[in-house]
C-alpha cells in the first residue's frame, strides 16, 4: 500500500513519519496542494490525502484520479466545502473528512477569544502602547459568571466549549437542530436561534457550511441581540456576513466579534503574503479593529489535533483499501 500526502506542512511531518513507521505504509510527503498541475503525481498510489486552502472542483481532477485507480481523497480537516462534493460523487471519489480530532483545539481558542473580548484586552494595550495605563471607564469589563453564553451548534466542539464556559462560571444555552443527548446538565436548549440571539451575552459559533447555515448571522438577526452582544466564530468563515457584522461593530450594536474563521481566508490563510496584498481587504479592516481579535484560522493548531488530524486521515484510506468501505465518508 502506497499513500501520497498533498500539501503537508512542517509541522506535520513527525506525525506522517510516526504513523508511517507504526503501520509499515509508505507515505511519501509533496508539499504542493492537489491541483490540476499535481494530480499526476498520484499515478501509482492507492490513496491520496491533502489539506486543501484552494478549492478542488475541477472536474479533470476527478477524472484523472478515476484513470489512476484512486478511489477516495481523505481530507486532513473536519470541513470538506472545498471539494466538488457532486462531481467527485460523479466520478466514484469518496472524500472523506476527520469529523473528530481534538474538540478541546477550538473550544479553548472560542473561550480565548471571547474573554479577550470581555476583558478588553487589545483596547487595555493599545492604551497602554502610549502610556496611558488610567482606570478609564470605557475600558471596564463584564466577569463572564455574569454573562448567558449562547452555543449555536452542540456537537462535540461545541459542547466542549459551553462545558468551559461553564466551568468559568457562565449560564449556558444552546440550539442545534439536532439536539445533543451529552448536553445534559451543560446548557438548556433554546428552541429557535432567534430565542438564543436574544438572550445571550456571547454568541459562540459551531456549525458547519452548509445552505442553511450560509450567513446564519446577518444584519437582520444582529437586530435581535443584545446590545454590547460579542460574536465568536471559529466554525467557518461563511457562517457570517462580515459586512454587517463589521457594520454592527461600528456603530456599538455589537461589542465585539472573535474570529478566527473569515470567508476570504483563502487570501492569507497559512500564508506569508504581506500588509500589502490584504490592504484595503476586509482583513486590514479587521486587524485595524480595537473590538475585534483575528487569527489566521489558527483554532486547531495545536499539537493534539495536528496529530489526530493527520494519523485519522490516513487510517481512513488504511481501513477503506482493506475492508472495502468507506470510513467518514461525506459524499458516497
Amino acid at each position: 500500500m502506497r499513500i501520497l500526502a498533498y500539501h503537508v506542512q512542517p509541522y506535520e511531518e513527525k506525525a506522517f513519519l510516526k504513523w508511517s513507521k507504526e503501520n509499515n505504509i509508505e507515505v511519501v510527503l509533496e508539499k504542493g496542494l492537489l491541483t490540476l498541475d499535481s494530480v499526476e503525481k498520484a499515478k501509482g498510489f492507492d490513496g491520496v490525502t491533502t489539506q486543501q486552502v484552494i478549492p478542488v472542483k475541477d472536474e479533470e481532477i476527478f477524472k484523472k484520479l478515476k484513470e489512476y485507480g484512486v478511489g477516495q481523497i481523505s481530507s486532513r480537516t473536519a470541513g470538506v466545502d472545498m471539494f466538488g462534493l457532486d462531481m467527485a460523487k460523479e466520478y466514484g471519489i469518496a472524500i472523506t473528512n476527520v469529523p473528530r480530532y481534538s474538540p478541546n483545539a477550538i473550544a479553548e481558542l472560542a473561550v480565548s477569544h471571547a474573554m479577550h473580548l470581555l476583558r478588553n484586552v487589545k483596547r487595555i494595550e493599545k492604551a497602554m502602547s502610549v502610556g496611558d495605563f488610567s482606570w478609564n471607564k470605557d475600558l471596564i469589563s463584564r466577569e463572564i459568571r455574569s454573562c448567558t453564553v449562547g452555543i449555536v451548534g452542540t456537537g462535540r466542539i461545541g459542547l466542549t466549549a459551553g462545558t468551559l464556559f461553564k466551568g468559568l462560571g457562565a449560564n449556558i444555552i444552546g440550539y442545534d437542530k439536532f439536539r445533543n443527548p451529552d448536553a445534559d446538565g451543560v446548557l438548556e436548549y433554546k428552541d429557535t436561534l432567534e430565542e438564543l440571539l436574544k438572550e445571550a451575552d456571547i454568541i459562540s459559533l459551531h456549525l458547519p457550511l452548509v445552505d442553511d447555515t450560509y450567513h446564519l448571522i446577518n444584519k437582520d438577526n444582529i437586530k435581535i441581540m443584545k446590545d454590547d452582544a460579542i460574536v465568536v466564530n471559529t466554525g467557518r468563515g461563511a457562517l457570517v456576513n462580515i459586512d454587517d457584522i463589521i457594520e454592527a461593530l461600528e456603530s456599538g450594536k455589537l461589542a465585539g466579534a472573535g474570529l478566527d474563521v473569515l470567508e476570504c481566508e483563502t487570501l492569507y490563510v497559512n500564508q506569508k503574503v504581506g500588509l500589502e496584498k490584504i490592504k484595503g481587504t476586509v482583513v486590514e479592516k479587521l486587524m485595524g479593529m480595537d473590538n475585534v481579535v483575528l487569527t489566521g484560522h489558527f483554532a486547531f493548531f495545536t499539537e493534539t489535533a495536528v496529530d489526530n488530524l493527520v494519523s485519522i486521515s490516513l487510517d481512513n484510506i488504511k481501513k477503506s483499501i482493506e475492508t472495502g468501505k468507506l470510513h467518514n465518508c461525506t459524499n458516497m
